[in-house]
């Protein structure tokens, strides 16, 4: 199992201080965050997209391409693009020169986007937010896999036999899809054969098990060899020395940011009890001590069957030094852990 980190690179004010940092000082964080990473070991980092004021990162794949001369062996993924509101050929062509840069380390991760701000900004229409992931996927993918491309859609200019260029260092480029429990985007990578990026972010994980059967289901329905089928669970969490001290430094931020959203979209407030709640071992929060998070990550193993688990830290703004020391604890205690088990069970 690959094992590695989201962020959407938040910046939300210090609940001790009420301070925020500088958008600069947040991404000179950021890239401490990725270099260790990498040091570490562990095998993937992923960005996400935002156009809000509460998240700094609007184009993932400048700040990978940063990344990139940083680093040595991590994978370096967004998490996600909002595919439905980009040019699927600047969005190639952004992430080839990240795979240019890195020597064949890029990754796509599309999807629909669960916040809505650059539909209106790059002039979208909520009404097509269907149609343009639909069509817009498919013509990333046929510029994955051919140097020359015509295609003609609704939602976008033809092409006619235009070549895009720089082509990545890889022969293509792996193009994920994250979902968040629509069974319409399961089935759509499943049929395309693409990696899944399941998002689990509130509720038991146990309901997701339809998801993950669904897929697994259509990808073998629709011929695609089963040996090369990919599936990422991504889970909210956090790790310290041990429980309570990561469950104490964890609630402020990640009830912050949960709450503010929360407050958008008409759900309740986070509250310590709930908090707790999601804490336990059938619960979606992955906050505790590095065995605790150990035994959820190989608890969702048995559930999901995934190949790639990854862990969202900052949900909220954490000390940077605290940030470090969970990243730390995941690449070299978690991670090691975790592949020993799941290399057991798989032989």
């Amino acid at each position: 199992m690959e094992i590695g980190i989201t962020t959407f690179v938040e910046n939300t004010p210090d609940p001790a201080t009420g301070k925020l940092l500088s958008p600069h000082q947040r991404m000179m964080n950021l890239m401490e965050e990725i270099e260790l990473s990498d040091q570490l070991g562990l095998d993937v980092f992923a960005i996400g997209e935002h156009h809000r004021p509460d998240f700094v990162v609007s184009s993932p794949a400048v700040v990978l391409a940063a990344a990139a001369v940083k680093t040595k062996s991590i994978k370096l993924s967004s998490a996600v693009t909002v595919l439905s509101s980009d040019d699927p050929v600047r969005v190639f062509q952004d992430f080839a020169h990240v795979d240019l840069l890195s020597g064949g380390r890029a990754e796509v991760m599309a999807g629909r986007g669960s916040f809505i701000e650059s539909f209106p900004l790059f002039g979208n229409d909520m009404k097509d937010y269907n149609t343009l992931f639909a069509e817009k996927l498919e013509l990333l993918i046929q510029l994955n896999k051919s140097e020359k491309v015509s295609w003609k859609g609704k939602h976008r200019p033809s092409i006619d036999n235009r070549g895009v260029y720089p082509r990545p260092h890889q022969p293509e480029l792996p193009i994920w899809v994250a979902v968040g429990g629509t069974p319409e985007s399961v089935v759509r990578a499943a049929n395309y054969g693409l990696p899944m990026a399941l998002a689990i972010i509130g509720g038991g994980p146990e309901r997701f098990v339809p998801f993950t059967k669904l897929y697994k289901d259509y990808y073998n329905r629709a011929g695609h060899d089963p040996a090369k089928l990919q599936l990422a669970i991504n889970s909210h969490g956090y790790i310290a020395d041990d429980s309570q001290k990561a469950a104490d430094e964890f609630y402020k931020p990640y009830a912050y940011v949960m709450s503010k959203i929360g407050r958008e979209r008409g759900w309740s407030p986070m509250d310590r009890e709930h908090y707790e709640m999601m804490r336990e071992p059938d619960g979606s929060l992955l906050v505790g001590s590095p065995q605790q998070v150990i035994d959820k990550i190989l608890w969702e193993y048995e559930l999901f069957g995934n190949t790639r688990f990854l862990l969202h830290i900052s949900v909220g703004t954490l000390p940077h030094d605290k940030v470090m020391r969970a990243i730390e604890l995941l690449g070299t205690v978690v991670a090691p852990a975790v592949k020993k088990a799941v290399g057991a069970t798989v032989k």
